[in-house]
């Protein structure tokens, strides 16, 4: 499988960890993702790829891609074989600039591209898309129409510092006391990172406590989840257990199972890390 990822240039830079472009065999028909700080975009190239947003909601097909807010369950995506899209990992506040609605009103949704910016507009784009050359022209000619679309956002400044506080402790931080610091109310910049990121301070938060302990783990070797749990601040290692099925749906010990998986069937893989096989 190619992976081909860069960091945008500004001003893109503050609102953007990385675009990418994916073309290949994905090593599981089905792979789950578990909730990251962080939002995608996705314009797929190829045959239509599917999402599950939660064991509560059906299966939808996204055929011109996909638009996820920083959510608070796993993804299950099921890709064709073979796969082929462009798309673009962006920091918790990034994706606001870019939406015509407030998070919150996808927050667990993964609507289409259409839905977001027009079929006329998503068509246009995936023909430049397909045509290009290479790789990377692709991605200059995806970040040539977010810089056309990035529009000034009410509110970003405060939720982008608030939120590279939270991200700067990996989570562990007095909500309150951020607040505090940016002279505005809790309820102020609760809506204000609902409207923007489509979750709580409180709730990124977590995201980001339970991501920064998740990549700590080496699962090629012995895990001590006590002191793992009591490392990242949780209670105990019981609230721990609860938080990591509340984001995956696992167990600690699953988790690490399927993880070696992973690693014992394809290693070094682009995809190893995140992504998890779906039994």
């Amino acid at each position: 499988m190619e992976y081909v990822s860069r960091a945008p240039r500004p001003p893109l830079d503050e609102l953007i960890d990385d675009l990418y472009y994916l073309e290949g065999a994905p090593p599981y028909a089905r792979l789950m993702l578990p909730p990251m700080p962080a939002a995608l975009l996705i314009v797929n190239l190829g045959a239509p790829f599917r999402i599950r947003a939660g064991t509560d909601i059906e299966t939808a097909e996204y055929a011109d891609g996909c638009v996820v807010t920083t959510p608070t369950r796993a993804l299950e995506f099921c890709y064709p074989l073979p796969t082929r899209s462009v798309g673009v990992h962006f920091k918790p506040w990034g994706l606001a600039p870019f939406l015509p609605m407030p998070a919150a009103d996808l927050r667990d949704r993964p609507v289409t591209v259409e839905q977001v910016w027009g079929r006329p507009a998503i068509v246009d784009l995936r023909d430049r898309l397909a045509t290009a050359d290479e790789p990377h022209e692709m991605l200059t000619l995806f970040e040539e129409e977010l810089v056309r679309r990035l529009c000034e956002t009410l509110g970003l400044g405060l939720v982008r510092h608030t939120s590279s506080v939270i991200a700067a402790t990996g989570g562990a931080v007095a909500i309150g006391d951020l607040s505090a610091a940016a002279g505005v109310s809790g309820t102020h910049l609760a809506q204000r990172f609902k409207e923007l990121i489509g979750v709580t301070p409180k709730r990124l938060a977590r995201t980001y406590r339970f991501a920064a302990t998740v990549f700590a783990i080496d699962p090629a070797g012995p895990v001590d989840w006590g002191d793992l749990a009591g490392g990242a601040g949780y209670f105990d290692q019981a609230h721990f257990g609860h938080e990591f099925r509340s984001f995956t749906g696992l167990t600690p010990t699953r988790y690490i199972e399927v993880r070696r998986r992973f690693l014992r069937e394809y290693p070094g893989h682009a995809m190893d890390g995140w992504p998890l096989p779906v039994d």
